[in-house]
């Protein structure tokens, strides 16, 4: 595990990019969705297409004239290969070749797996047939043009007779004519009025020979609508990707939709995407970040891994070398909602570093609405330093006479002031005394954290603030909303204190959840009978965990001596709780 220090700046484009990419493999659910719906699309796709023959037939269109041969005309101009290709795909077309083919079904079953193309800058129609069989694609896409052809022809044809019966027509019109004048000349006497109609005569007969030659163009043209260059054939394979190709392409697409949905989300996100962006929120910078389960327990030697300490001595030490809370050496640690069982870990852990260091640590719980600290670590009753003891001498209230001390392990021991439920827990931590408690450990050796309830649920760590105005978020990115830390910092700042910076971690799972859960009862019942149990061995041998019996300093002004009634039970087990003594 490595933990991050990052500041609250502006990163450069490439890193924020790299940042970015990171932030959306956290979403490996919806990228994996993704994935698996390319891959279902795929899978389909390769299926419905496995069957799947295609067979492609060309035809030339070519327009009759007299004289294919001469460049002044423009087959181009003749054709119009739009109208040929709506042609080609008309149900006039679809009739004669379900006539070809003895096609029994609909003309629209016919025409569905028919295309027809024109290739740009050309006078070619190439009919395109899509069919379950390799032999049916081939025979139906040679019917279909040799259906287009003939009705195309037939077009021609008709359009020819038409022409010609009109040309013929007037023919006949004007030869008879041309045979009336004829008869009337020769019974005519010569003359000028003979010489006219001679004229008239000679009109006729130019305009028969005239129609004559466009009968004869007419029929000489050719007829034919165009040849064909590709024959269809059957074809020898399917015309589908295959079901390799079919899933990689698959598994691209779903790639690509993954991402972009990841993307999505992560633009929506109102949680913190990284460790910059709650630098950001907070304006300050990210201490550390804690791996899953460093705050499954309180102190140090209690985790397997060493490498989890070192990450607790990391921040402390980043926190010794802040000038603004070297200065004044007094420390809030908070969470935003929730639970505040990470809060814990790290104000313990880091009263650990701190006492590891050689300083007079104090540990104040204030979380006076469910304090556990006292049966959750290892504590004893014991002198207490004066500078921490309250000049108030009434029992009631918050905070007590009560000291206790915290053996740590290897890192030493530290002071812990324990929390208690109080009838007004705004009273008890807006007390005088409380104000001296914490202003009184301003000796050079001396290190107060004071652990608070979250911030957005209670304002208690608000009536803290301006006595101890280092504040230390402690924060789940997956389980905050950045207008949440941002709203903590203008809470702080309104409160005259400073955000210091921020812890992040990341929870434990379901097995550390109920260990939490069950660490949480036993300090509470731990902070009411004296005794003190290690959270792992909860369920061990009460005998064996039981808390040690208290080391009073006698003579320093801080013994108390009471009277209470004994059980032979208790004189048996030797359990005489702090307060009994």
């Amino acid at each position: 595990m490595t933990h991050t220090h990052v500041n609250a700046v502006e990163d450069d484009e490439p890193e924020l990019l790299r940042d970015q990419f990171r932030q959306l493999l956290r979403y490996r659910t919806i990228i994996g969705a993704g994935i698996g719906i390319g891959l279902l699309g795929g899978v389909w796709f390769g299926v419905s297409n496995a069957d799947t023959y295609v067979a492609t037939s060309q035809v030339v269109l070519r327009a009759p004239v007299n004289d294919p041969f001469n460049p002044s005309i423009s087959q181009d101009k003749t054709l119009n290969m739009g109208s040929e290709r709506q042609t080609a795909l008309s149900s006039s077309v679809a009739e004669r070749a379900a006539q070809k083919l003895g096609w029994t079904g609909t003309l629209g079953k016919l025409q569905k797996d028919l295309q027809v193309t024109n290739p740009p800058q050309s006078q070619v129609l190439q009919f395109t047939y899509t069919a379950d069989t390799p032999q049916a694609a081939a025979d139906r896409a040679n019917a279909v043009t040799r259906a287009y052809l003939d009705l195309r022809q037939k077009q021609w044809t008709d359009l020819r007779a038409t022409m010609l019966a009109g040309q013929q027509k007037q023919l006949d019109e004007v030869a008879k004519k041309h045979d009336e004048k004829t008869k009337e000349l020769d019974l005519m006497p010569d003359g000028a009025a003979r010489d006219a109609e001679y004229g008239v005569k000679t009109n006729l007969l130019n305009r028969i020979n005239e129609l004559d030659a466009r009968i004869s163009q007419l029929k000489a043209l050719d007829m034919s609508p165009g040849t064909i260059i590709r024959t269809a054939s059957a074809p020898g394979y399917a015309d589908g990707p295959g079901l390799p190709m079919s899933l990689g392409l698959g598994a691209l697409v779903g790639v690509a939709l993954g991402l972009l949905a990841a993307w999505v989300r992560l633009v929506f996100d109102p949680a913190p995407r990284s460790a910059g962006d709650v630098a950001r929120a907070v304006r300050a910078p990210v201490l550390g970040t804690l791996p899953r389960g460093a705050t499954d327990v309180l102190l140090a030697d209690e985790h397997t891994d060493a490498r989890i300490a070192e990450e607790y001595r990391s921040v402390a030490f980043r926190l010794a070398y802040d000038q603004r809370f070297a200065d004044r050496r007094r420390l809030l640690v908070v969470a935003p909602r929730g639970s505040n069982d990470a809060a814990v870990a790290v104000a313990s852990h880091l009263a650990a570093s701190f006492a590891e260091t050689g300083k007079d640590v104090l540990l104040v719980e204030a979380d006076l609405r469910d304090p556990t600290l006292a049966g959750r670590l290892r504590a004893h009753a014991a002198a207490a330093p004066r500078w921490s003891s309250p000049a108030e001498t009434e029992e009631g209230g918050w905070p007590t006479r009560r000291r206790l001390t915290v053996d740590a392990g290897e890192s030493g021991s530290f002071g812990l002031v324990p929390g208690e439920r109080v009838r007004n827990v705004a009273r008890a931590l807006t007390a005088p005394r409380v104000t001296r408690m914490i202003a009184e450990a301003d000796s050079p050796n001396s290190t107060v954290v004071v652990l608070a309830p979250p911030v957005l649920n209670y304002a208690d760590a608000l009536a803290l603030v301006d006595r101890v105005d280092g504040v230390l978020i402690v924060c789940d990115p997956r389980g905050v909303h950045r207008t949440d830390l941002q709203r903590i910092r203008e809470l702080i700042a309104g409160a005259g204190g400073t955000v210091l910076g921020a812890v992040v971690h990341t929870p434990g799972g379901r097995r550390a959840a109920k260990r939490s859960a069950a660490t949480r009862s036993i300090g509470r019942r731990g902070s009411g009978d004296g005794r003190s149990r290690l959270p792992a061995q909860a369920d061990a041998d009460p005998e064996e965990f039981a808390a040690e019996p208290e080391q009073i300093i006698l003579g320093d002004g801080s013994d108390t001596v009471a009277l209470r009634s004994l059980r032979a039970e208790n004189l048996r087990t030797g359990d005489i709780r702090a307060g009994d003594r």
